[in-house]
């Protein structure tokens, strides 16, 4: 115990700079501001990935159901009892029926393709928290033949398109006449506006009355299919297809699907992304990291005398070896302590320093075009953080392993001769 406290000791005193020997300090504290800013690096993108991870499925689930299951063909006849059957199966939260077309809408000579949604307001708002993104309208206003519709920001946005206006929506459908077949239109008025912050819905999505779509594409009491909100999003590839099993006109009448299919590729490219980051990352925490070799046999080269003296007085080169490795250690520990503070502080705070940034510069860092959102959340989880020091603090002790057995293996004469 003695000993350990004693070789601790050195190891701490010798992190101390000195008026005569100030420029190994020097070097020690750029190692640990090197290692400190790796790890913060390391810290800040990780927790973006993560907050990035989260948001995006926050707004896809927040816009569509868990699960959905479709008929065969494209419909589903006599979907009422079915729609009973599905609110109390096991881990089925809600259930909303819903027609789902692509259309084309125009208006003051722009078009653009939609995806028109025909929702039944009520049940819509137990699957999906549309109404929590509406910036303007509400949903209880799609009545039945009002041929009102609510357009996704983006999508208003392009075509020019406000409150009050009046658009034509045609589906890829048409009606066979004397003098050819005509495309199948209805004009609807803009009755409200979404912003979900996420391109891909914003500039899509056109919603509808689920009659008003049935009229425009005659279907009739045809629905296109039934959409879920579960009790376990996480769970739902299973409960969906329990489900469908359960329904009375068997599976094979069906076609299932779920949120973690429908954005499978989302999700992979980003836990991908993810692994990538933090192994090209890790490689700077490395270099950082056996920046405190170079330091390490500076100190041993300063502290030869001590060296010499204190194997003179009986100390073994385990003990010398104990020495510099606790100094180097706790190089490598303040280093890896100022990263992760100031890597969470960061963390925490990026959205509001990047809106500000944003502010001053008048540049906007994340196009919704292409990020599918405008925002850089960041979340920090512990598991990331254990895992980033953890590495770091491996690398930092491998790296005093070489000088440290240099100055373990030094001569007491040799060193007192030649100092």
């Amino acid at each position: 115990m003695m000993r350990s406290w004693y070789e601790g000791f050195l190891g701490l005193r010798y992190l101390r700079a000195s008026p005569k020997r100030g420029f190994v300090s020097l070097i020690a504290g750029i190692a640990i501001l090197g290692l400190a800013l790796a790890v913060a690096v390391l810290i800040v993108v990780l927790s973006v990935m993560n907050g990035f991870e989260g948001e995006l499925r926050t707004r896809i689930l927040s816009l569509t159901a868990h699960a959905t299951i479709t008929g065969v063909d494209g419909s589903i006849s006599n979907w009422r009892p079915d729609l009973v059957r599905l609110t109390h199966f096991p881990g089925v939260a809600a259930a909303s029926p819903y027609i789902e077309e692509q259309a084309l809408m125009v208006h003051d000579g722009k078009s653009s393709g939609v995806m028109m949604r025909g929702v039944l307001p009520d049940e819509e708002r137990r699957v999906t928290d549309l109404g929590d993104h509406l910036e303007s309208g509400r949903l209880a206003d799609l009545m039945p033949g009002s041929y009102r519709v609510i357009l996704g920001k983006a999508l208003a946005e392009t075509l020019g398109a406000r409150l009050g206006d009046r658009v034509i929506l045609m589906v890829p459908e048409g009606d066979v006449t004397p003098i050819g077949v005509l495309p199948r239109m209805r004009a609807f008025r803009v009755d409200g506006i979404l912003s979900v912050g996420m391109y891909e819905y914003d500039r899509r999505v056109a919603i509808v009355s689920m009659q008003d779509a049935a009229t425009l594409l005659r279907m009739g009491d045809d629905i296109t299919g039934l959409r879920l909100s579960l009790t376990d999003p996480y769970a739902a590839p299973r409960i969906v297809r329990d489900a469908a099993i359960a329904l009375p006109k068997g599976a094979e009448a069906y076609l299932v699907n779920d949120w973690t299919e429908e954005h499978v590729n989302f999700f992979r490219s980003i836990e991908i992304t993810k692994h990538m980051l933090f192994v090209i990352l890790s490689l700077m925490v490395a270099v950082a990291a056996f920046n405190i070799v170079s330091t390490m046999v500076m100190v041993v080269k300063d502290k030869r005398r001590d060296i010499a003296i204190l194997r003179t007085f009986g100390s073994s080169p385990r003990s010398i070896l104990s020495i510099f490795i606790v100094q180097g250690s706790m190089i490598g520990g303040l280093g890896i302590a100022g990263g992760l503070i100031a890597g969470v502080l960061l963390a925490v705070n990026l959205q509001r320093s990047v809106h500000a940034l944003e502010h001053v510069l008048g540049f906007k860092f994340l196009d919704a075009r292409v990020y599918f959102m405008s925002d850089l959340p960041a979340y920090v989880q512990v598991g990331d953080l254990v895992q980033i020091c953890g590495v770091a603090f491996v690398l930092a002790c491998i790296s005093t392993i070489y000088p440290a057995w240099r100055a373990a293996r030094l001569l007491p004469a040799e060193s007192l001769r030649n100092d």
